[in-house]
């Protein structure tokens, strides 16, 4: 065996062994995408075939290979198996160890057809996913729920809210633990250059001006981390506040009005004007998915959203305002510029990143929805969308999200393109969720082609070197 080879068999086991965990995770999100819309336990009972009932024994599970063994067909009834199955655990697969291998095996020289694909690794990958392997999990969370939400998206125009908090609450425990742990056994980071921190035993290499794995205040900035705690406390207590029945839940009467809707739509006076009026997009629209363009009450509930976000920023001003002060007096720094007397700790500055990163992930969409909502009367976007940006933020920090929110509306136009050239059930309404998603993972995967855009764009003598 090549000498190369030996050297590099670790990281090709590994990769190896990440792409299996993709297809395995691919797996799992078919059977979330099939029996969450419908209400059924996730866990039991365990995998059948949906034709015959008859229990699947594991050669039937296998990822990916399972259904070309059977060669598309149930081996008990001979029943079609959807490819759905095998193209999802194929995605996932591919995302997963595709990711790993740019992040970490890839030579940052190395170009294809001209495209500079080792420059697609952020900095801190170059610090060996022996060392950042924690952030590489939440990472790889945040692509298999994005998956999973998605498909569900796309079916029924909802999104499970588990799986926004299961990446949120993976940022929350493995960038804070992994941060807590790093300081306790290297050291405070002290900087060498841009880019570069020493502590006692390593070196750390990070984005310019960024000391984590993802955006953070960094180690001086008291009034980010401030923000962050005080804005989720507003939070926490604006749904105590709804749960005691103080402020009221937007759209609590939506369902009762979907089905006095769908009721008056399956008389037969509805049905005959149906049929005598198809020129009608109106009369067309029977569809359940597409009936919330529909409520017409929807500038009042954006009232009900503003009380329920008033804490949050009542929150976030006061935490902002008490952080500030918990720094200390501003003392020079080296270059004679103001700084705290005391420095942010490591896993303090990351609580702040992945807090601060929920919040303005959401609260961006947030935003949008009630500005577009009371502009429109129409509901502008979901909720489910702000959770999905709030998880993105948590497991990326602030800019990712931002940058993939606005990406989203060129998915959208791609898509309305592709839709009206195809036709059929392609042409329908479709909600923002998957946009989202597919928007984030663009980010991810071309983000140094958006820093040499947004280098132009603000005038800056090279590419913006982004966390």
């Amino acid at each position: 065996m090549p000498d190369w080879l030996m050297m590099r068999l670790p990281m090709i086991t590994t990769a190896m062994f990440v792409f299996a965990v993709g297809a395995c995770v691919g797996s799992l999100i078919n059977v979330l995408v099939y029996r969450m819309p419908r209400g059924l336990d996730v866990v039991t009972p365990t995998s059948r075939c949906p034709s015959c009932g008859t229990k699947l024994t594991w050669r039937e599970n296998i990822p990916i290979l399972g259904w070309i063994f059977l060669r598309g067909r149930c081996r008990f009834c001979r029943a079609k198996i959807s490819p759905e199955y095998p193209i999802v655990e194929a995605i996932v697969a591919v995302l997963f160890g595709g990711t790993f291998v740019l992040w970490y095996m890839v030579p940052p020289e190395t170009t294809v057809l001209g495209v500079p694909v080792g420059s697609i690794a952020p900095e801190w990958a170059h610090n060996g996913a022996a060392r950042t392997w924690p952030a590489f999990v939440v990472l790889a969370t945040m692509i298999g729920c994005l998956v999973a939400m998605t498909i569900i998206d796309a079916r029924t125009c909802t999104i499970p809210l588990i799986l926004t908090w299961i990446p949120a609450a993976a940022a929350l425990v493995l960038h804070v633990g992994h941060a807590l742990w790093f300081e306790h056994r290297f050291g405070t980071l002290e900087p060498i250059m841009p880019g570069l921190w020493a502590a006692e035993r390593l070196r750390w290499n990070t984005a310019p001006g960024e000391v984590w794995t993802l955006a953070t205040g960094g180690l001086q900035n008291w009034r980010f981390v401030g923000m962050g705690i005080g804005g989720v406390v507003g939070l926490g207590v604006a749904n105590l506040l709804l749960a005691k029945g103080l402020i009221t839940r937007s759209f609590a009467d939506y369902a009762e009005w979907e089905s006095e809707t769908l009721a008056r739509r399956d008389t037969p006076a509805a049905i005959e004007s149906v049929a005598t009026s198809q020129s009608d997009p109106a009369h067309r629209n029977d569809s359940p998915t597409d009936l919330w363009v529909q409520y017409p009450h929807a500038r009042r509930e954006m009232v009900r959203e503003l009380a329920f976000l008033a804490p949050a920023v009542i929150g976030t001003l006061i935490g902002g305002w008490a952080g500030s002060k918990l720094g200390g007096a501003m003392v020079p720094d080296a270059h004679g510029q103001g700084v705290p007397a005391h420095a942010v700790p490591l896993w303090l500055a990351v609580l702040g990143g992945v807090l601060m990163g929920y919040l303005i992930g959401g609260g961006l969409v947030w935003a949008v929805r009630i500005g577009g909502t009371l502009a429109f009367g129409k509901e502008a976007m979901g909720l489910g969308d702000v959770h999905l940006m709030a998880a993105v933020g948590a497991c990326l920090g602030w800019i990712d999200p931002t940058i993939a929110f606005f990406g989203a509306a060129f998915v959208g136009v791609a898509w309305a393109i592709l839709a009206a050239l195809a036709g059929g059930r392609l042409n329908r309404a479709m909600p923002y969720g998957p946009f989202l998603a597919i928007a984030t993972l663009l980010v991810l995967v071309f983000k140094p082609v958006i820093e040499i855009w947004l280098g132009h764009l603000f005038s800056s003598p090279g590419p913006l070197n982004l966390p």
